[in-house]
């Protein structure tokens, strides 16, 4: 029997356009959950004054238990230096007098947004250990659980710019920086499976989360840092310590960090514009100091 073509390719366009018809529907409902999810999930950070995205579906006690759990394995990798050691006591006390300061600090800056301060913090479990390690690093995870690797000490060359770092780090924590990375990772996740259904390849999806990263999360990662920043100057200044240790650390940073990508490429703003930003920020961090180191 004689197959008309013409038959053939009108049969296969209906085909084509009903599939086409039906991705389109799909994609619109991926856009329309992802809509969804961040107009509910959007609440008013205290510590900024920002509106931010936190899945409601992670609280603090989720939080708390995820930054245990990678406490936990961290240290079993890398076993810290015993709590007789000078460096571990030496930090201890440090987050001993930021800690003190973490309630005054948080109310005075989410009154200065109109807001009421924030609570969630006082469910942290806070311990500090010092990391052998070649890394001038610091950290902080939810639920206060923190660290500091021995290669920080001879970067920082003083408590002042110890206190400085930690005070940053703790900030991170304060300001859940952690539940809003999670929650923007689920946000991009849906934009990328409506990319899928759209009938994007991998390749053309992989320049889609490119963009997406260099457009939209690596500049959030930097407004972390910024964040991050201005809250643990403010905390390290009320402990009594001396914010301006901040502008030398940063440069010491810079001169010991060797090759950085540029800075639209980076989680984290590069050392010039973070002195420029730490310097703007120096005259309320003295009124901190003035305020609430009380000797």
């Amino acid at each position: 029997m004689r197959m008309d073509p013409h038959r053939g390719r009108a049969a296969g366009g209906r085909g084509r356009g009903l599939g086409g018809g039906f991705r389109i529907l799909v994609v619109l409902a991926f856009l329309a959950y992802g809509g969804c999810y961040y107009l509910s999930n959007r609440t008013q950070d205290p510590y900024t004054g920002e509106t931010v995205l936190i899945d409601s579906s992670i609280g603090p006690e989720q939080e708390r238990a995820l930054g245990l759990q990678a406490y936990e394995q961290i240290l079993e990798q890398e076993p810290p230096l015993p709590r007789s050691d000078p460096a571990a006591q030496q930090v201890e006390r440090i987050a001993a007098r930021l800690i003190d300061k973490v309630d005054e600090v948080t109310a005075e800056i989410a009154a200065a947004h109109g807001m009421e301060a924030p609570t969630h913090w006082k469910q942290f479990e806070w311990e500090v250990n010092v990391i052998p390690s070649d890394q001038a690093n610091a950290f902080c995870l939810p639920g206060g659980k923190m660290a500091v690797y021995t290669g920080l000490f001879p970067v920082a060359q003083s408590e002042d710019a110890m206190a400085v770092v930690m005070g940053h780090e703790i900030a991170h924590a304060l300001l859940r920086h952690g539940a809003q990375r999670m929650s923007q990772q689920k946000l991009a996740q849906i934009g990328q499976m409506a990319g899928a259904a759209g009938g994007l390849d991998p390749q053309q999806q992989q320049m889609v989360m490119a963009a997406m990263g260099y457009g939209y999360l690596l500049p959030y990662a930097r407004t972390h840092e910024t964040q991050a920043d201005e809250v643990g100057l403010m905390l390290a200044a009320a402990a009594c310590y001396d914010p301006n240790a901040a502008i030398g650390l940063w440069e010491r940073m810079s001169a010991s960090g060797g090759d950085a990508p540029p800075e639209f490429a980076s989680t984290h703003p590069n050392p010039g514009t973070r002195i420029q930003t730490l310097q703007s920020l120096m005259p309320r961090a003295m009124e901190y100091r003035e305020k609430y180191c009380r000797q």
